[in-house]
Formats: C-alpha cells, structure tokens, sequence
C-alpha cells in the first residue's frame, strides 16, 4: 500500500485493525499516522481512547492488551507503537530469529524460549481487535519477518520509502498545487536539488516560498533564491560563465562572494550541479538537430540565458560536462562525509573544473 492510497482510506474512514508503517522518509510516516490518528479519533472524544507507546519500553503484552481494550464513547481506540525495529535488533542480539518461515534450525524456537514481539504481533494481526485500531511504526524490518510477511499478504503495510531524484519534481509540482501556487517543471526541478531529498525539508521550502510570493502566484527562480538558498541564479551563472573562460580567480571570488557556512555549501552546490544538468541537456539538444530556442525549452533554460549558455558550451572542450558532473557527484559526496572543510571541497572542486 502506498501512502497515498492509505491517506485515501483515512479520509473514507474505512480504517483497517492494523497498519504497518514501514520505511526511512519521516515526512511521509509521520503523514499516514495522522491522518489515520485523526479518521481513528472520529465520532469519540479526542485523545479519551489512544494509546502510545515505543517498543522495548513496555512489553509487548501491555500493548496487546490496550489494543484489546473495549472502546468508551467511541467506536474505536488508536494504539501506536513507534520504533518497532528495536525488537528486532533484540531478537538478533539474543540469538534468535524469531521467524518461523525462514526455515532451518534457527527457525525452530524451543519451547523454553520466549515468543518475539513481533512474532506476537504477528499473531495478533491474524484476528485482530475490531474496535482498534493499531498502527505499527518501523524505519526497517527484514523482508523475511513473519509481521512483514503477514502485512503484505494482508495488504496493511504502508510503504514510506524515500522518494527517488526522478520523483521528487513531481511531488513538488503536486505539493505546490495544493498551496495555490503554480510552478514550472525546471523550476520544480531546480528546487528538488536544492531542498532534497528529505520531504521535510522540501515541504518547508515550499510552505516558505508559498507564503514569500502570495496566493496564487507562481514559485520562480528569484524567489527561491530569496528563500532557499540566499543566492541568486545570476552569481550561480557568473561561477558557470567563469569555469568555462578557464577564469579560476573569478570563480573563486564568486564563490566567495556566495558561500554560506550555514549550510556547508550543499545549496550552492546544489544550484551548480543544477546549471550544469540544464546545460548537458541543451548540449544534447543541440547534438540531436534542435534548434536553440527548442534545446532552451529541453533543458529548462530562461530564454534570455540561451546565448550566454550556447557561448558557454561553445567554449569547453568535447566532453567537459561530463567531467564536471563527475567533479560534483565527489564535491557532494565529500561535503557529506569528508572532514575538510566545505569551502576547501568547493575549491578544489572548482580548481580541477577549470584545469580541465
């Protein structure tokens, strides 16, 4: 089940006794339980028949046991049980599967051995409570637990995985809709580098940038570089122009001039890797018989960009592009791992651009 379909049996109120909602995008986890909390509480007195509880911080029983519970006043209690993944790292840590579908030796638990919490509620899954409703919160479980085997098979796993590069400009498309708030889809796409790939943060930047223009207006580049990342497409095209006339001092100084210690750089970063992208597009445009004003519109290109970019490319050897996004995939990667500092990467990043 994905978290749009579970979002849309929330909001029919057609609630299932139990939901699994499995994955590492919070955004997206923290969505489905609220709006499955909020269809829950329905027709009762609010937060009078709910329960919370965090695996490992009370047995499994007691939380069996509140989902068991009769309801008052109210059709229905709401039982959630966050990081469920802890019982597993348990089970492991004792030695013990827990699973009897894996099969073997190791899946043939002695009778003198306690049952798994998830085994529990694995079984609990089977005929569970018609007055409850229980939802069942992990970052991950391996694919071979009998909880997880069951919620597939039941069709009440919720999938919250992180959305892909590919996906995200849509997504932002479709959220920024639902503010009121036209976007284009190079614009959308500019904003998925930049703010991504955590939803949380993508949904901030658009919550901002919807109140920043007003009702009804379109999100554009100068409003993101007012709020997302404090720098203007201009200065971004300025570094790009610089890199491409071998001009290293200009560059450095406009990365001097745009850097912000705040976010270690990743935004401008960002903003480059972006540029770079819409140009390895027109280049391709162009290498396929487009004209200028047709490889523009390709690669998202404003039109009063077009010559500045066509001159640009003009001027880098055959397959420099390529390099630099190479150079930029280990900028990014360094940025987030290395332990030097960012505006050094930035540097170098930029010194080997334009040795090349």
């Amino acid at each position: 089940m994905t978290p749009d379909q579970a979002l849309k049996e929330a909001a029919s109120g057609a609630l299932r006794p139990v939901y699994l909602v499995m994955g590492e995008e919070r955004w997206l986890v923290d969505r489905v339980v609220s709006a499955i909390r909020e269809a829950a509480a329905k027709g009762g007195i609010a937060g009078f028949n709910e329960d919370k509880f965090t695996a490992g911080d009370t047995p499994v029983e007691s939380i069996l046991g509140a989902a068991r519970m009769l309801p008052m006043m109210a059709p229905r209690r709401f039982v959630l049980v966050r990081g469920v993944e802890r019982w597993e790292k348990k089970d492991d840590a004792d030695g013990d599967d827990g699973d009897d579908e894996r099969g073997g030796a190791g899946g043939k638990r002695s009778a003198s051995k306690q049952a798994s919490p998830l085994d529990a509620l694995a079984e609990y899954a089977k005929a569970p409570s018609p007055s409850a409703v229980l939802v069942l919160v992990a970052a991950k479980l391996h694919g071979q637990r009998r909880l997880v085997t069951s919620a597939k098979k039941g069709d009440f796993l919720v999938s919250c995985e992180p959305l892909n590069r590919r996906a995200l400009p849509g997504f932002i498309a479709s959220m920024a809709r639902e503010k009121g708030n036209p976007i284009s889809s190079d614009v959308a796409d500019q904003l998925a580098e930049l703010a991504g790939p955590e939803l949380g943060y993508v949904v901030d930047a658009i919550e901002r940038l919807s109140l920043y223009v007003g009702p009804k207006q379109p999100i554009t580049e100068d409003a993101i570089a007012q709020v997302v990342i404090r720098v203007r497409q201009s200065t971004v095209w300025e570094l790009i122009d610089a890199l491409g006339r071998r001009r290293l001092d200009r560059a450095l100084a406009a990365l001097a001039d745009a850097y912000d210690p705040r976010d270690g750089g990743l935004r401008l970063l960002g903003a480059v890797s972006w540029s770079v992208r819409q140009m390895v597009k027109f280049e391709s445009a162009l290498a396929g018989g487009a004209s200028q004003a047709e490889a523009a519109q390709r690669a998202g290109v404003a039109p009063y960009k077009v010559n500045d970019v066509a001159q640009t490319i003009r001027q880098l050897p055959k397959g420099a592009l390529g390099g630099w996004m190479r150079l930029l995939a280990e900028a990014d990667l360094a940025l987030k791992s290395s332990r030097r500092p960012a505006q050094a990467v930035l540097e170098t990043m930029l010194i080997e651009m334009c040795s090349r």
